[in-house]
Parts: structure tokens; sequence; C-alpha cells
């Protein structure tokens, strides 16, 4: 019989205690102490976006919880995370707090320039036990967790931020034309293509079918055309003899992208190559685009009452298939709240992500403001709120009938802000210069392997060899 120290008999009976101790803290929520680092000054860095504002307007709410006061940016989104990537690498402290993609935090994570939240959300002395992260949509939630690997999924690792609200994508078009002329919202890509060509000059000089983005800029690829991409069957990756390859250059990524240039050539925005999610939604909201293939709250924001002169005349269905018959499915971003690494007011900066992502402000935020993709479950089973979403047409049924089969559509990996900036290049070649579709991104998928190749991945894809096509 093995017989143990008094040094781990103590050891084991401290940790038992502790874990009793943050129970039992959990289990009276009265005494969480919200004031713990009151007299803290933090600074946040907002992306110019609705779910910034509805922050924004509970900062005094905040300050009377908690005692800490908060000094704020905000930038523009085509900026914002030049200059957030710039504070990080400077290793100042600040911000202390900023809004973040998952996507960035890859980035982010991989050189140490965000903190991991894990130690926070499990200390009953920090997170308040009515936090109740379960209630947080888990592949939202997931989004935020990853383990450094190259080419692994995300919802695994530690978790780098947590989720403020979310968006799919889907089409948003103008309800008072399609009934006027008897239209129906197209359901595959084939259709969708047709009917933006036909809408050229619907209503009047510079009107046209369907607002996508345009920029030279990661932004550009991950809403409508990633969604699509995605129900092609196309892959971003693959794992090609143990390294991380691109699959850019597959027949399923060539003939979509194809597609997808041709209606924006036949008819998307004039001016496509300036279009990002601000004139994107502008245009539909104007009643010069048709129909808004984009992001499902940037439609949304325009029918909100006295927002444009489209108000009560914009409505919503699932994001175009490339196959009839086959489920809407659409690539998720969820805007999240990420640490700096470099802070050096961690706890206050830990009860700011933790309220501003919490079902006090999430539900409030859901009601009296623009968070209408909230990332808690509890919040879309709320009378009040499925009351507010059955005044828009097809808003609530879009995001059900999507939901299912939504997620990630990207590969992890740090370099993905560099490669789809260059994918986007690519998508600007074919449609503005008239470059090959297939020419043109077997080029990119030989540039993009130059740098991702070199990535290290885990021991279990190394040692697999052959080729893996990467999971969803």
């Amino acid at each position: 019989m093995r017989i143990r120290s008094p040094s781990s008999v103590f050891s084991v009976a401290f940790l038992c205690a502790a874990i009793l101790a943050g129970a039992s803290a959990r289990a009276e929520g009265l005494k969480f102490d919200w004031k713990q680092a009151s007299g803290s000054k933090i600074a946040i860095a907002f992306n110019r976006h609705p779910y910034a504002d509805a922050i924004i307007q509970r900062l005094p709410k905040f300050k009377e919880l908690t005692g800490i006061d908060v000094s704020q940016e905000v930038t523009p989104e085509e900026n914002y995370f030049d200059k957030v990537t710039t504070s990080l690498s400077a290793r100042t402290g600040t911000p202390d707090v900023f809004m973040t993609g998952v996507y960035q935090t890859w980035d982010y994570a991989s050189s140490g320039r965000i903190e991991p939240l894990d130690k926070y959300l499990d200390d009953a002395a920090l997170t308040s036990p009515d936090y109740n992260p379960k209630d947080i949509f888990e592949s939202i939630f997931n989004g935020g967790k990853w383990d450094l690997k190259p080419g692994d999924p995300t919802g695994t690792g530690n978790l780098y931020s947590l989720p403020l609200g979310f968006e799919l994508y889907c089409l948003a078009y103008n309800k008072g034309y399609f009934d006027e002329k008897g239209l129906k919202p197209p359901e595959t890509l084939d259709e969708l293509i047709e009917l933006s060509a036909k809408l050229k000059g619907w209503n009047g000089p510079g009107s046209y079918g369907v607002a996508v983005r345009g920029t030279r800029s990661w932004a550009t690829i991950y809403p409508g055309y990633l969604s699509t991409f995605s129900s092609a069957g196309a892959k971003d990756f693959v794992i090609k003899n143990g390294k991380l390859v691109s699959a850019l250059d597959s027949p399923e990524a060539i003939a979509v992208t194809a597609k997808f240039t041709k209606m924006i050539k036949d008819g998307g925005p004039p001016a496509w190559s300036n279009y990002t999610w601000y004139q994107c939604g502008a245009d539909l909201g104007a009643g010069k685009a048709a129909i808004l293939y984009d992001a499902d709250i940037n439609g949304y924001f325009q029918n909100v009452p006295g927002s444009t002169n489209q108000t009560g005349n914009i409505a919503f269905s699932p994001p175009p298939v490339v196959k009839a018959g086959d489920a809407p499915q659409s690539n998720e971003w969820a805007w999240q709240l990420a640490m700096n690494s470099a802070s050096k007011k961690k706890k206050a900066t830990w009860l700011f992500i933790q309220y501003f992502t919490g079902p006090e402000f999430e539900l409030w935020a859901a009601l009296n403001a623009k968070m209408v993709d909230p990332a808690r479950k509890s919040i879309w089973e709320n009378n009040q709120f499925k009351d507010k979403l059955s005044k828009v047409v097809g808003y609530a049924d879009t995001f059900q009938k999507t939901i299912p089969n939504s997620g990630i559509k990207f590969t992890p990996q740090p370099y993905v802000i560099q490669s789809t900036t260059e994918w986007a290049g690519t998508l600007r070649q074919i449609v503005l210069s008239g470059a090959n579709p297939e020419i043109a991104m077997k080029d990119l998928a030989k540039r993009i392997t130059r740098d991702t190749s070199k990535l290290k991945l885990s021991d279990s894809e190394e040692k697999s060899g052959g080729q893996k096509q990467l999971a969803r």
C-alpha cells in the first residue's frame, strides 16, 4: 500500500477546500463583488458599429455598478484592425480591451498579444454566478477558443475572446418592388445571378441588382462570397504531406468564383471596388440596391424606423445555395471582446468584458438597442425579443433556417488576414481586369501556399501525411 506524505494530503485537502469555496461563492450570487476594481481606469478600442454604440450608451450603468472609469476611441472598420494591431504590437497595455473578430484572434493569440481568459472565467471570485457561459450558442462560444495549431478547428485550447453578438449572411431585399413586380427572392446562386442582372436600373439611373463588398480587404471575402463558396463544397485549405496548402485552385473553388464574379460584373454596384459594409447597407436603405447579400444585421439596420427612406420595406431570405434543394449555410462573424495581454488593469478589464458579454447587458441591448443577433440562446426565446423580430418580414425565419448549417468556414491559421486580402485582390483582378478565373485562382493558391506551408502543424496531422480536407 502506498503511504501519502503529509504535504501531499495537505495539498489534496487544500484543493478540495478551494473547490468547495468556489462552488459556495457561485451559489451565493449576492456576494459577488462588482466593486473589487473600483477606482481603476481602462481604455477601450471600438470599431464603429451599432454594437459599440450599445456599449457606450450603457457605460454610465457600468461605472455605477463597478466604480471603473472607461475611456473609449471609435474607429471606422476600414482602419480599425490596422490600428488595433499596431497598438497591441507596441506592448504598452493600451487599449486594455478591444473589439475583435475571431479571425484576428488567430494572429493575436499566436503572437501572445491577447490574454487567455479561462482563468478569469473559471474563478468564482472574478466571475458572477449569473454569467452562465453555457447560454451562449456553442459555435459562437467555441469561435473564441483555439489551440494555436494551424489547421486545427476552433473550439479547443484556450479561450481568447467572448462574444458580444454575431452575424450570419443572407439576402435582404426591397419587398415593395418585389411585390409590385411579382418577384420571389432567389434561392440559388444561378437565380441570383440572373435576377441581379435584370434589376439593373430598377429604381432609376445608378440603381442596380445586388450589393456586395469589393475593397482589397479580407472583409470582402468572409460575408456572402465565403458563404456561397462553402455552399459549393469548396475549401480554403487542405493538409497535404504534413503541410497546410491552399485549395483555392480546386475545380469547386474556381467554378463558384467564376459565377460569383459574373454576378458582380452583371448586377453588382457600379463602384463595387470601393464597397465596404457601410456602402452596401446604405445602398439598400436608399433604394439604390434591390438586394443586399451581406450581414443579416446590416440589412436590419436599414429597416430600423427613421433610419432610411426604405424603413419597413426590407425583407429577408436565406443565402443562396449552389445546388437547388441544399440546406442554406452561412459563414459566421462574431464581434468579440478581448483583453490586451500587456494590460496593467487586468481585473478591471475582465469585469468590463464579463459585464458587456453577460446576460443583463445582452438582454437590454437586444430589446433597447440594435443588438439583433445576440449570442445568448435564452434571448432568442424571450417573448419581447421574438415580438421585436416578428415586425421584420423574414428575419427570424431566415435565421432559424440558416443557423443549423452555419459556422466559421475559414481554416484557423495566423496568416488569415494576409491570405484573404490577397484573395480579395484576385477577385478584383477577375472583375475589374477580366482575368481568367482559373488562371487567377491557381496563381493565388501558389502565393498563399508559399506562406502557409511553412507553418508548424499538430503532430497528428504531420504523421497522417497524404491529403486531408479540413472539416467545418
